[in-house]
């Protein structure tokens, strides 16, 4: 390549580095032509007789890098320089360096683990963390390091923190390339716009603002081709004659992809585009940036049970990226949809993939390969739990066995380039169900607000003309036709074998965990087979349908929006799963009725298609049930039951062998000590007339019973030789009797050599006196109650000396002093 790029002074000493190591990281910032310099010069300096295979996120970025290279070269695209993408492949027996998308090496060392005929591997762009990266790097490291030590493996990266990647390759060289750019000065808005303005309407405003300010190319970030395609709406009658719109996004045909991407031939090019324009594109002519702010990154939808595109905030790593474009070629601007001081509550860089997005790949690929996470050299190891549901999805497909190796299924869904649970679906119905597949995996090509029938979509997919005539939601055209493409690869793809399935029973293949029944009720509610429940909106045509199969959910994690679905038939569904079909008893506290009921119900999943009165529930099933009920209403304590729980605690210090009788401890064992006392208990008011003390005193053995009656008996004989309850539940234990009943009593009472305290009371149940010295109350107190007692309960005995009196809970008889 004649032209001079910032990487050309970083390549003999990267050269140097494969020579001696055979492994490097290359970090060299956009612009400075790491993807084309890099593997040409690595081929030109002989590095290796084998092909040099190199990744990229994208593929687009895969097919412009290969032509790129091969113009340098004075060659097609086939010869020297190829690429395969998926559903595309342009390589010949002349080609010796491969530009690929990032799954296509993963499927390359599953099926060849020697990697035979490849002598290097660079993943590209590897800043971007995408999962299929981290997953080829820890699998070309593994076999490197086990089959292939002449492997050369070379990681480049524009942003990323490049130390940890090399300490993960080994500990391997860093190379660095300064890269060139010209200074971008910074345009923030002065105000933050209103919540619910939109987004296209105010980044319209703004690329206007910058065409009347700047000149050059503009280069607008948005974050999808939905946003694109309304910015380019609002744009088209505001911008000057020779401004030309150029729509850039990876669903585009390759031909529009092209143009946005070349030089302008005349008059100002306003290319608006994903963020595949980020890094790995150089777009000729751009002196100006608009950037929206957002980025669409994957991430792990439990509604729709796939990986989703979700639209955040960019990160000010990617903010300062997309503002590098600018300054290419010249001095540049950059303006940017939102305020200086928003920029501060930016996150610094975004997440690895591996971190949000869905692991049911990652978990087949892993199965295939034979290995758990922890044994291969991954920069981010994935989350265990997430990896665990993972596995538990791949294990309802059949594609994991029940010890968590791979089967035969789970091998050939691993062949297919589909999400597992579409490939599961198109391996069991066959060839017919290509169509829907590839419609699952695409976006929904029918215009918001759509109804949510997946039946209208495969109608737009089967036969567009006939839609468009008999519908009156329009369907996008160029995403129709994409599904319809990538419809025949797979469909050539999954054989001869046809199974005769409705679209309701593919999908129902696909998400067995989705299949709903609705509540009853007049609101579209229905519950999941998987355990979850969704709402389908108000007045949708499809809102009256019993059993549906809901492929599309907003993900929300207490009661999910049915964005998509198909309504499918009990029958259908018996044919289908018939093996998962079965009765069972089920007792269970209603927390609404506040009683324990006893139904039999025949159930598929979480779903009760059929429910009847259980008349003569086992009197076990109903005692564990009554567990959620006293989980739901508390304990019930009895004073008895209280007294003896505090005894139990105060003598836990000295008799740790005690078990401890806490309000949270006991709630936590409630199988162990209360169930078997539960006969016949079934309602709260049943509960409420419990009383627990037997079922506390079950707890301790003879020999603790003992002990803890010697410690802290449970009652005090009065002089009347009447048992008064000790309550232990203060910090003293205490009695509470009348004053009458502790005549003739000359010594305080005591309690395994403690005080108790007493609390005395009048004839009308009323305290008079609290005391921990009985002597000492007789002796000093006594004479003033005594006083103000005779007057009120002249009937009663108040004699001076209360020492020498006879206790007495009786009452002078009438007309007597």
């Amino acid at each position: 390549m004649s032209e001079s790029l910032p990487i050309h002074d970083a390549i003999p000493d990267l050269l140097d580095a494969l020579r001696a190591r055979g492994r490097a990281v290359l970090q060299a910032p956009p612009g400075a032509g790491k993807t084309t310099v890099v593997p040409l010069g690595m081929l030109r300096a002989g590095l290796t007789a084998g092909r040099i295979v190199m990744l990229e996120p994208r593929r687009l970025a895969a097919r412009a890098a290969a032509e790129r290279m091969a113009q340098s070269l004075g060659e097609a695209v086939g010869e020297t320089v190829g690429y395969r993408i998926r559903g595309e492949a342009k390589v010949s027996g002349a080609t010796r360096i491969e530009v690929v998308t990032e799954g296509i090496l993963t499927r390359m060392i599953q099926s060849e683990p020697d990697l035979p005929g490849v002598g290097a591997v660079i993943f590209d762009e590897f800043h971007e963390r995408s999962l299929n990266a981290d997953l080829g790097l820890a699998l070309s490291l593994e076999v490197a390091g086990a089959l292939r030590e002449d492997l050369i493996l070379l990681a480049m990266s524009a942003t990323l923190d490049a130390e940890p990647v090399a300490r993960l390759m080994g500990d391997v060289p860093v190379i660095t390339s300064q890269g060139r750019s010209f200074p971008v000065e910074t345009r923030w808005l002065d105000r933050p716009r209103p919540r619910r303005a939109r987004v296209e309407e105010g980044v319209a405003d703004l690329v206007e603002l910058a065409v009347a300010e700047t000149q050059g190319g503009v280069l607008v970030f948005l974050p999808g081709e939905g946003e694109i395609r309304r910015v380019e709406a609002l744009l088209r009658n505001r911008l000057p004659s020779d401004c030309h719109l150029r729509p850039l996004f990876g669903a585009m045909d390759f031909a529009a992809q092209r143009a946005a991407i070349a030089p302008c031939a005349e008059g100002r090019k306003i290319v608006l585009a994903t963020a595949i324009a980020e890094t790995s594109l150089t777009i000729e002519d751009i002196r100006v940036v608009v950037d929206g702010g957002r980025a669409r990154r994957a991430r792990f939808d439990p509604g729709s049970g796939m990986s989703r595109l979700v639209t955040e905030r960019v990160t000010r790593a990617e903010a300062t990226q997309r503002a590098g474009r600018a300054g290419r070629v010249a001095e540049g601007v950059c303006y940017r949809f939102w305020t200086r001081g928003e920029e501060g509550a930016f996150a610094p860089f975004p997440p690895a993939e591996i971190e949000a997005a869905d692991l049911a790949g990652l978990a087949l690929d892993l199965a295939l390969w034979g290995a758990e996470p922890g044994a291969l050299p991954f920069l981010t190891p994935p989350n265990p739990g997430s990896f665990s549901e993972a596995q538990g999805l791949l294990r309802m497909l059949g594609a994991l066995d029940g010890r968590g190796l791979i089967t035969d299924h789970g091998r050939a869904l691993a062949a297919l380039p589909l999400h597992p649970r579409l490939a599961h679906m198109l391996a069991v119905a066959g060839p017919g169900a290509a169509p829907m597949a590839a419609l699952l995996a695409d976006r929904d090509p029918l215009a918001r607000g759509a109804p949510v029938d997946l039946s209208l979509r495969m109608a737009a997919i089967r036969d567009p003309r006939a839609y468009a005539e008999r519908h009156p939601h329009p369907a996008n055209r160029g995403a129709v036709e994409r599904i319809r493409a990538e419809a025949k690869r797979l469909a050539r793809r999954t054989g001869s074998t046809q199974t005769a399935m409705s679209d309701a029973e593919c999908a129902a293949l696909a998400y067995p965990d989705r299949i709903g029944l609705r509540r009853k009720g007049d609101a579209p509610r229905y519950v999941l087979s998987g355990g979850k429940g969704a709402v389908m909106p108000e007045g949708d045509p499809m809102s009256g349908a019993r059993l549906i199969v809901a492929t599309d959910l907003d993900g929300d994690p207490r009661e999910a929006r049915i964005r998509q679905a198909i309504a499918i038939g009990e029958a259908e569904l018996r044919d289908l799963y018939g093996d998962r079909f079965g009765w069972q008893d089920v007792c269970a506290w209603d927390r609404r009725a506040r009683r324990v009921t006893a139904r039999q119900q025949e159930r598929f999943g979480a779903l009760v298609l059929d429910d009847r009165v259980w008349k003569d529930p086992p009197q076990e099933a109903v005692a564990r049930a009554m567990l959620d009920g006293v989980r739901d209403l508390g304990l019930n304590w009895t004073g008895a039951a209280r007294r003896f729980a505090a005894r139990v605690t105060l003598c836990r210090a000295a008799m740790p062998d005690l078990p401890d009788m806490g309000e949270a401890a006991l709630m936590d064992t409630l199988q162990t000590w209360l169930l078997p006392f539960l006969g016949g208990v079934r309602t709260a008011q049943d509960w409420k007339a419990f009383d627990m003390l037997d079922a506390l005193r079950a707890r301790l053995t003879w020999e603790q019973m003992q002990a803890l009656d010697r410690a802290a008996p449970a009652h005090f004989t009065t002089p009347l030789g009447r048992r008064i309850p000790i309550d232990y539940s203060s910090e003293e234990p205490e009695i509470t009797l009348r004053l009458q009943e502790m005549f003739g009593q000359t010594e305080h009472p005591m309690v395994a050599g403690r005080r108790l305290r007493v609390t005395l009371l009048s004839p009308g149940q009323r305290p008079v006196q609290t005391t921990t010295d009985i002597p000492g109350f007789w002796a000093t107190s006594y004479a003033d109650v005594r006083k103000d007692m005779r007057g009120r309960y002249p009937r009663h005995p108040w004699p001076e000396d209360p020492t020498e009196a006879d206790p007495t809970l009786r009452a002078k008889p009438r007309n007597t002093r």
